[in-house]
């Protein structure tokens, strides 16, 4: 099973579509809210996305947005 971390932020809807299509296909994840940990955003911001959800999972380039397609590599 990869390992898939999702960073997020609240009232975020493309986050929230996001781990709703990894709870729909029974993928584990862990969320991070970046509002609540600094270290987290910066983690964000070192990768050069600056847009949110920022998925990073092992065997695919980290994204960010509501990418159904990118999801389903993970499945």
């Amino acid at each position: 099973m990869k390992k898939i971390t999702v960073y997020s932020k609240p009232n975020c809807m493309q986050c929230d579509f996001t781990k709703r299509f990894l709870d729909q296909h029974n993928l584990e994840y862990t969320a991070v809210d970046v509002m609540q940990d600094s270290d987290a955003l910066a983690r964000v911001q070192a990768l050069g996305l600056q847009s949110l959800p920022v998925v990073v999972a092992d065997g695919v380039e980290p994204f960010f947005g509501f990418r159904p397609d990118m999801l389903e590599q993970l499945a």
